[in-house]
């Protein structure tokens, strides 16, 4: 799509969520522009569906998602550039028409926290997964200065995930974004870090200090973010205007700092310990279904826009375990979507189908960028997106039995294969070729008909 287009693309996007005075905050992901509105009822959706470069428009988590693609990011550029809406900001005044429950709440606000850092998080995954294959292969030694300022950048973003989370989770909580981003970075800290490691009993006014490691943790920076920004406005109450701007801060420090080490990361590391082995002990119980079943209805998830809602888990696991195996299970999905797609591109004559039912497969296997395949074919002849769950859910078996994972977030493609190497990486291999294949072969011969475009 030409720069030119995307002012156009962009007026008829906000016209159809109601105008700007109807978006409260506007964010984006990888593909999604993620609309938060103050009433639902001014959204057109059919007249949003039928925008040229608009793939399709969820309504999920909360929000108004419209499905663009590889392009989402110059098309949020422009409408931020072109509007009066405020970048990944929210309106204190608006209004909901309707109450949201809170699994809807929930998965906003975790989509809100973890969305804006996505990027950053896949490429250093990415540079992650080649750094394992070229010291694997022998092409880089893993003592020599090269490597090591390659895993600095790759590893960094996640041994120092908590002051990421702090900053946008400051943002979504309303919370002051430099202090929030000085708690976190008191949590990982060299000489706590250290302290922790050696085992060293410390003690806070005579209080012990729990020795908990809060590199790569997610769930205590988001839970200390979100009692400062309670914490914030009683102090703003209180404290007087000629004070308060270096007031504020100071007891922002002394009072979280503490809280989050006596407290708050104690307790919500042992959360984070039951969630790990409730999750863990799920999978082991029985692998071939629970692998079978999360594979299975993975592709509604990604649908529906909710899958980084489970971000906090891997993380999680990450974090409690050193590696991860959901989002390895879940990974064939991306390859399952991909193969139903190409064996659409191969059975189809239509020409302007095959030309986008063949970027969106290329999109899908070499970028683990699933939308453009799922709302643009599999999801739009139905039976492409059934076979490709189908096959999505048996490579989940195979992976779930393998005992595959990885130790970074990935989003499976041709590209971050080498960032499953480990235990169950030829499981994982097959599961993929499986998931690829079969979601093609099944496609071409029972999945789609040139006639179903009369239907269209």
């Amino acid at each position: 799509m030409a720069k030119k287009n995307y002012d156009d693309l962009s007026t008829n996007i906000v016209a159809n969520v109601g105008g700007e005075g109807n978006v409260s905050s506007l964010f984006h992901c990888a593909t999604r522009l993620r609309f938060k509105v103050k009433d639902k009822d001014k959204v057109d959706k059919e007249a949003l569906m039928r925008i040229s470069g608009v793939i399709t428009v969820i309504e999920a988590g909360g929000q108004i998602q419209v499905v663009i693609g590889n392009q989402v990011g110059e098309v949020y550029d422009t409408i931020i550039k072109n509007t009066g809406i405020k970048a990944d900001e929210n309106n204190e005044e608006v209004k909901t028409e309707e109450k949201k429950n809170l699994v809807s709440s929930f998965m906003e606000t975790i989509s809100g926290i973890f969305a804006p850092i996505l990027g950053a998080m896949c490429g250093a995954g990415m540079l992650k997964g080649i750094l394992i294959l070229c010291t694997t292969m022998n092409w880089l030694n893993a003592e020599s200065g090269t490597y090591m300022i390659l895993y600095a950048a790759a590893d960094g973003v996640f041994n120092f995930l908590p002051v990421f989370l702090a900053y946008t989770a400051a943002k979504k909580f309303k919370a002051d974004q430099f202090v929030s981003v000085g708690i976190a970075a008191a949590l990982v800290y060299p000489a706590m870090t250290a302290a922790f490691s050696a085992g060293t009993a410390l003690s806070f006014m005579g209080i012990p200090v729990t020795l908990v490691s809060y590199t790569s943790s997610v769930i205590p920076i988001i839970i200390s973010v979100y009692v400062l920004s309670k914490l914030e406005i009683v102090l703003k109450k209180i404290l007087p205007d000629v004070i308060k701007n270096f007031m504020k801060p100071l007891l922002s420090f002394a009072i979280m700092v503490p809280a989050t080490y006596l407290l708050i990361g104690p307790v919500a590391d042992t959360a984070g310990k039951v969630l790990a082995s409730g999750y863990t002990g799920l999978v082991a119980f029985n692998p071939a279904v629970s692998g079978f079943v999360i594979g299975l209805i993975w592709p509604a998830v990604v649908m529906f826009g909710l899958h980084w809602g489970f971000a906090p888990i891997v993380f999680n696991n990450i974090a409690q375990y050193g590696r991860d195996t959901m989002f390895t299970i879940t990974g064939p999905n991306n390859m399952a979507q991909a193969g139903a797609t190409l064996g659409v591109f191969l059975k189809t004559k239509n020409k302007e189908l095959k030309s986008l039912s063949g970027s969106a497969a290329i999109s899908a296997v070499l970028a683990g960028i699933t939308e453009p395949a799922i709302y643009g074919i599999t999801l739009k002849y139905k039976r492409p997106f059934y076979i490709g769950a189908f096959f999505s859910g048996v490579a989940g078996a195979i992976v779930a039995v393998s005992g595959a994972s990885a130790p970074t977030l990935l989003s499976t493609s041709i590209l971050t294969l080498p960032g499953y190497i480990g235990k169950g990486f030829v499981g994982f291999l097959i599961a993929c070729a499986i998931a690829y294949f079969g979601s093609a072969i099944v496609t071409y011969f029972f999945g789609y008909k040139d006639s179903k475009l009369e239907d269209k």
